[in-house]
């Protein structure tokens, strides 16, 4: 088993299901991307930039979210209160997996 494979098997459902869901983006975006384990939480990378998600009690975290003024109304519901760069997605909502995409393609591509 992989490490992020071994991280996301420690949640329950539906956190498990939700942290699946992201990381296939990242492979159907780039399915050459490092992955791997960093600041105890997943990873991915390109030569310039980081993206992470960690699962919690009650949402996903979803790190560095600094870029992204052109997102900024479709990320104002997600923003963190207390973390400017953080996003939070509940588990009990679905996951906005097309802004999650255009995140990803905002980080990676640029």
């Amino acid at each position: 088993m992989k490490p992020v494979e071994a991280y996301i098997s420690q949640f329950n459902e539906p956190a498990r299901s939700m942290l699946n869901e992201i990381r296939s983006i990242f492979f159907e975006l780039f399915p050459d991307i490092e992955e791997r384990i960093s600041y105890n939480m997943p990873s991915y990378r390109n030569e310039k930039y980081t993206l992470y998600f960690a699962g919690y009690k009650n949402h996903i975290g979803f790190y560095p979210i600094g870029r992204g003024i052109e997102l900024e109304d479709e990320l104002s519901d997600y923003r963190a209160k207390n973390a400017k760069d953080t996003l939070h997605f509940p588990y009990n909502n679905p996951l906005p997996t097309e802004l999650i995409k255009k995140i990803i393609m905002l980080h990676l591509t640029s």
